[in-house]
């Protein structure tokens, strides 16, 4: 049993953590929480959907055609949906007080959330099984192959980033500008087209991720970009808001923590003979990772790989 649960959180972990990368990276360079980012996570699962929709015959045939198709509607929605979110909402406040915004940032959040909420008239929306039904048994985990895609295309994601911001001019380029803005652009580097590759790069992962968050829980609501949107800010602050590995780092802790806390309540409330407990224990899931964001922002603010405040990167 705990063997599964390991196999769950791997697979959570990579979604969290391509979520909490778009909050790192967006602080990093402009020091400003995207609030409306669950909700960018969110549009990439719609845009998922519409394709599945639209893909009908193709699932049985060409399941891995559909699943890049809807990657690349996700992705673009996603991205295009940041970047006029940051031309709109938050380049005109770019120099205001840090809590301008920040509000901007909800009204965003609250605005796309109940757009698709009126949009789908508040109907969950179901989607279609695309990728095949079958499992990988390792050990004594049965890993579905839709939880072995998500896994390896979260690291693919992942590493695929690490290497655009690192070897890259371009990504050269935006970590030049989070250092220093001034002093980027008197080398010559255009900050704002650098901010807003920041935003979209963020963006694409979080389509992606909703992609296949919505063939993991195929069921989308207007509003289901909340939950997992919190659990990647508190994964970005765990991790060390600004740091891209801490990101990763955290989705992956946060995924372990919540699915192993759930199991470990389910084994004890078994062995103490209350089994009725296990089914209460479940529905306090999201509240380990609440508390954990409570916990970090007491004791340890700057996180795992954070910096301390005014202490400048290297």
């Amino acid at each position: 049993m705990w063997q599964q649960q390991i196999a769950n959180a791997m697979a959570l972990g990579g979604l969290y953590a391509l979520i909490a990368i778009g909050y790192t990276m967006v602080y990093g360079i402009l020091q400003m929480i995207n609030f409306a980012h669950g909700e960018i996570f969110m549009l990439g699962a719609f845009a998922g959907l519409w394709v599945f929709d639209r893909t009908a015959d193709l699932h049985d045939d060409a399941s891995a055609l559909v699943v890049l198709l809807a990657m690349i509607a996700a992705m673009g929605m996603s991205g295009g949906s940041a970047l006029l979110l940051e031309r709109i909402a938050y380049r005109p406040l770019r120099r205001a007080p840090r809590l301008v915004p920040l509000i901007s940032a909800i009204g965003a959040s609250i605005f796309l959330s109940q757009l698709v909420t009126v949009i789908i008239q508040g109907r969950p929306q179901s989607v279609p099984r695309v990728f095949p039904q079958g499992r990988f048994d390792l050990a004594d985990a049965a890993i579905r192959y839709d939880q072995i895609f998500l896994i390896v295309m979260s690291f693919v994601f992942m590493f695929g980033l690490f290497y655009f911001v690192r070897l890259t001019k371009a990504g050269k380029a935006i970590r030049a500008v989070a250092e220093d803005k001034d002093v980027a652009a008197l080398m010559g580097i255009n900050v704002d087209r650098a901010i807003q590759l920041t935003f979209f790069l963020g963006a694409i992962l979080a389509g992606a991720a909703g992609v296949m968050y919505a063939m993991y829980i195929p069921t989308l609501t207007g509003t289901m970009g909340f939950i997992p949107g919190i659990k990647a800010f508190t994964a970005a602050v765990l991790g060390g808001i600004g740091s891209i590995p801490g990101a990763m780092v955290g989705g992956y802790f946060i995924a372990f923590a919540e699915t192993l806390g759930v199991q470990g309540g389910i084994s004890f409330s078994n062995a103490v003979g209350r089994p009725e407990w296990g089914q209460e224990i479940s529905g306090y899931k999201d509240a380990i990772a609440f508390s954990l964001l409570v916990l970090v922002l007491i004791f340890r603010p700057n996180g795992i790989f954070g910096e301390e405040v005014g202490k400048k990167r290297a």
